[in-house]
């Protein structure tokens, strides 16, 4: 990131292709844009690719660019924003820039950088997150941070978390986000729950020892069919013994 004196700069053409045609610029490693700014009428612009981008991997979103379109007299102060980006290859596919008044204060995000050790997460007592990465300022734009700093030194325990309010932030920039927004906080650890094994097809489970198994539901359904209806008298048993004695005795005389 360039200090708030570097100067860059970038040189764009007046833009006839618009909608979908638009591929075709990409294809010849050319990138659409658009240049607004308050009381401004929008300009559809392009520029080369492979000038863009290390320009803009230097001053981010808040390193002034002057640019220079073709036919104009005057140099352009932008800020680079709505970077639009390929999913796939992470190429910009457009981009958008915001033309400033250099004596005017304007509103940007500011990336929050984690600075120092946290001794919670070092001796992973609790594991450091950090809820919001950037946060909203306001400041002329030459005096408009790079990033902001933040010491997590002091995040020792769980539950202990640092806010906007605990940034430090430079003289003439104004921080529009809320001072109670959490920057970085120490969570607890996640708790690993026991998962037991599934029982294996085909293992009949042990009983335990002293327990009565409950029928199975083929022993009901057989015990059911067995037991008389409701208001139905019982069938009448025959002693097994006496009439295997009168079979044996008939047969004895049927062999004289």
């Amino acid at each position: 990131m360039p200090t708030k004196k570097e100067k860059m700069k970038l040189a764009a053409e007046k833009r006839k292709i618009t909608g979908r045609k638009v591929k075709v610029l990409r294809r010849g490693g050319i990138l659409p844009a658009n240049i607004y700014g308050k009381n401004l009428k929008s300009l559809a612009v392009q520029l080369r690719m492979k000038l863009f981008l290390p320009v803009y991997q230097k001053a981010g979103e808040t390193g002034i660019v002057e640019l220079k379109v073709g036919g104009e007299s005057k140099i352009r102060p932008v800020l680079i924003h709505n970077v639009q980006l390929d999913p796939v290859s992470d190429q910009p596919l457009h981009a958008d820039f915001y033309q400033v008044d250099l004596k005017k204060k304007v509103t940007a995000e500011v990336p929050v950088e984690l600075i120092g050790e946290s001794l919670a997460d070092k001796e992973k007592i609790g594991i450091l997150i950090q809820p919001l990465t950037e946060i909203e300022i306001e400041a002329l734009p030459t005096e408009l941070p790079d990033k902001l700093e933040l010491d997590i030194s002091d995040l020792k325990e769980v539950d202990n978390a640092v806010t906007v309010a605990d940034l430090r932030v430079p003289k003439g920039v104004e921080v529009l986000t809320s001072e109670k927004e959490i920057l970085a906080k120490i969570e607890p650890l996640a708790k690993e729950e026991e998962v037991l094994p599934p029982a294996e097809e085909g293992v009949p489970t042990e009983e335990m020892p002293g327990e009565e198994v409950p029928p199975t539901e083929e022993k009901k359904s057989l015990e059911e069919a067995k037991a008389p209806a409701k208001g139905e008298k019982p069938a009448e048993k025959f002693p097994k013994e006496k009439s295997i004695k009168e079979i044996a005795e008939k047969g004895g005389k049927k062999q004289k």
